[in-house]
């Protein structure tokens, strides 16, 4: 999926758990999936490990994931629904050259971009959500310039050389256009907390609603319309207009949410089409529903 992917075999992670948390040498591990970041293994029905898959330097590593582990820590505080917790970090073994981490497990369905697209229930999930991370206290902290969360011209690049590679498989003239009005946007308010990855994928449903939300390691101060990404990722007009009014987000706030979903979309396509077809059918969506709505 990845130029620099670190492989991680079941008998490679079965092997550093053992040696490393015997206290689970007696229990399963089964894939339970491949992420675009992480390679997840289910260990007996309550944890779930999870190796890096890109690589970097293991000292890098590991701060990166005790960062991660505060900030997990830090999003379960606050969230209206169960986050995984961190039980524990682990050292390279076993042909794998980088720190993993090993936390809950939490039940549930991963989201889709259709399966709850007309769902009032699940769109005031989602707004009940996004509120919550939004009151946590930023600490004085100000977003941290890794990723998306700051500001939108900083994106420019990395977007110009995805409208190039999507020629051929996007509307790329209307796409250019679109980005030409999104990217001149105002700066939004002061940052707040946010999850700044809430994609399908990192969202459980349970009954038709939130379950759950993985992935909170990025958890951080940012463009408080970051979070609002989801809107276009999971519903149609109508629940995309439930959420923004039950938010109260203005104009300028709601467009920057667009933005940020167009930034993340954008990318999807042409990087996951062979790889991660998921991925791939999420920014095709996503880009629709930016494009309906003008």
């Amino acid at each position: 999926m990845h130029d620099d992917e670190v492989p991680v075999s079941l008998a490679m992670a079965g092997a550093l758990i053992c040696a490393q948390f015997p206290r689970y040498r007696d229990l399963p591990v089964k894939p339970l999936a491949v992420g675009t970041d992480h390679a997840i293994f289910r260990v007996g029905s309550k944890i779930a490990a999870r190796f890096p898959r890109r690589r970097e330097q293991a000292e890098t590593c590991r701060i990166r994931l005790e960062a991660e582990a505060r900030s997990l820590a830090e999003l379960a505080a606050c969230c209206p629904v169960p986050c995984p917790e961190p039980l524990g970090l682990g050292r390279p073994g076993h042909g794998y050259p980088m720190f993993w981490s090993l936390q809950t497990f939490l039940p549930g369905e991963i989201a889709t971009p259709a399966g709850l697209a007309r769902s009032d229930a699940f769109a005031d999930d989602i707004a009940r959500l996004i509120a919550s991370l939004r009151r946590a206290d930023t600490k004085a902290r100000h977003f941290d310039g890794r990723g998306r969360g700051g500001s939108l011209t900083d994106h420019d690049a990395w977007i110009a050389t995805c409208l190039e590679n999507s020629r051929g498989l996007l509307d790329v003239a209307r796409l250019s256009a679109l980005w030409a009005r999104l990217r001149l946007l105002p700066p939004g308010g002061p940052d707040a907390m946010s999850h700044r990855d809430l994609i399908p994928a990192n969202l459980l449903v349970k009954d038709g609603r939130l379950a759950g939300v993985l992935d909170g390691g990025a958890f951080g101060p940012a463009d408080p319309a970051l979070d609002l990404v989801a809107c276009w990722h999971l519903f149609d007009t109508s629940r995309r207009a439930r959420v923004r009014q039950s938010l109260g987000s203005d104009e300028v706030e709601w467009q920057r949410g667009a933005a940020w979903a167009f930034a993340q979309a954008i990318g999807l396509v042409w990087y996951y089409e062979q790889s991660n077809p998921d991925m791939a059918a999420l920014g095709r969506s996503t880009l629709a529903r930016l494009l309906d709505d003008g």
